[in-house]
């Protein structure tokens, strides 16, 4: 028994071992800073918002500064090839670093401290400002953690990194909720704006990225043109890659619609702060990882294609419970398995739908193409959340507002339970040997 015990132990220590390294923690760190201005401009403003008395349009035409994240691709050149004066010196990607920490901490803290009741505009102008460092956040972060995993390290920095960012923004949602129920929103806002430091404290423990390297300089537009139209081109010269990026814009429309009126719900059904951070937050967050591992699991035993369609259907379904919810009323409950039911089937398509869309990506373009498809796969429904959902919450009631959200996701369920019988799930994946896994 000893012995085989003793045999066992090293095999333990062993699969730890590449997490405890230094790259995959500082991978954790960098997505724990990474994910907290997210939950500042979502749920955590939503439901400040609406305490506040703002109207329901109003409150959900905000998530419209989330349309930020969609469009950061666009300026991250200028993160590549501009160098800063006098932080220049620490390095490219540090210097960048340590000031995008800084002005999203600043674009927090005076997210904070502007009344909602005082003026409106000036929330909004401060939610855009954190949208926009948080986004350029994003772009070092994501550049700075590549660069800082060997090739081998890839695979554990990517999941220490989701799993750091879902730290981070649970961390800052239920920070907010709890320090604002005592000592009021600025306070909650200031304490979350020292969640950038885990990021600051990595450049400086890590250093400069030793594999980060100048970009080729640039010659010429025609160049610059091709470089950017390039990705795109090869993309839709696959077979089926317009129906594939239909499916992309309109699969996370319901389940877009649904999460980011969720809190505009319990405040209607009159949940504590208290009660959302322990079940919306806390118990949310461990469904979420719950969900992942099962996503894994079923991305094994299944395979990709079967996965991603069973990850849709629960998708689908899971926003009837939150029409169960409405119709219930306050019931602590009912909202647990609801947040549960939810974030399982999140944490199930966040593993097999993301790992359909890097799977889409061909190996010459994988930058460009997967910011690209990761965009289309959640613009439509903020566009449709920030200009509609409050209007249709007023005219059509929650209950019915969620039976329409699982409904309009069910347009995406059936295209793509079409393109796998139509073998266009295959023929549009670029890589070979990815094709032959699927």
């Amino acid at each position: 028994m000893t012995n085989s015990a003793s045999r066992g132990s090293p095999g333990i220590l062993a699969s730890l071992k590449p997490y405890l390294e230094p790259a995959p923690i500082g991978a954790l760190l960098l997505g724990m800073s990474s994910g907290f201005p997210y939950a500042m401009i979502g749920a955590t403003l939503t439901t400040r918002l609406a305490q506040d008395g703002i109207d329901k349009r109003s409150v959900t035409a905000f998530s419209l500064a989330f349309l930020v994240y969609n469009l950061k691709f666009l300026w991250a050149p200028v993160v590549d090839r501009a160098r800063l004066p006098l932080l220049g010196r620490y390095g490219q990607r540090r210097s960048w670093l340590w000031l995008t920490a800084l002005a999203v901490a600043a674009s927090v803290v005076f997210l904070g401290v502007v009344s909602p009741q005082a003026s409106l505009e000036t929330v909004a102008l401060a939610a855009v400002l954190v949208g926009v460092a948080g986004a350029t956040f994003d772009i070092v972060i994501d550049a700075y953690r590549i660069e800082i995993l060997q090739p081998r390290q890839l695979g554990v920095g990517s999941g220490m990194s989701q799993y750091g960012w879902r730290i981070g923004s649970v961390s800052a949602g239920a920070i907010a909720l709890l320090v604002a129920a005592s000592s009021g929103w600025a306070l909650a806002y200031t304490l979350c704006a020292f969640l950038v430091l885990p990021a600051v404290f990595v450049g400086f423990w890590l250093g400069e990225p030793a594999r980060h390297r100048d970009p080729i300089p640039v010659k010429g537009l025609g160049v610059a043109l091709s470089s950017a139209v390039g990705p795109l081109a090869e993309f839709f010269r696959r077979s089926g890659a317009w129906l594939v990026l239909l499916f992309v814009l309109i699969h996370k429309i319901g389940d877009t619609l649904a999460n980011l009126t969720v809190r505009l719900l319990l405040q209607d059904l009159h949940f504590s702060n208290e009660e959302i951070a322990t079940y919306d937050v806390g118990f949310g967050f461990v469904a979420y990882l719950i969900g992942i591992f099962i996503g894994g699991m079923l991305y094994v035993r299944l395979g990709m294609k079967r996965a991603v369609l069973l990850s849709l259907v629960l998708m689908a379904v899971s926003n009837l419970s939150f029409a169960v919810l409405a119709h219930m009323g306050h019931n602590n409950d009912m909202l647990a398995f609801t947040i549960g039911f939810e974030n399982i089937a999140s944490g199930i398509g966040g593993v097999v739908v993301v790992a359909y869309l890097s799977a889409l990506c061909n190996l010459s373009y994988t930058a460009s193409q997967y910011a690209l498809l990761s965009a289309a796969a959640s613009v439509v429904g903020r566009l449709v959340t920030g200009t509609t959902a409050g209007g249709l919450i007023q005219s059509m009631g929650y209950v019915d507002f969620y039976l329409m959200t699982t409904i309009v996701a069910l347009p995406g369920v059936a295209l793509f339970a079409w393109m796998m019988h139509r073998g266009l799930v295959d023929r549009a994946i670029a890589e070979v040997d990815v094709r032959a896994s699927a």
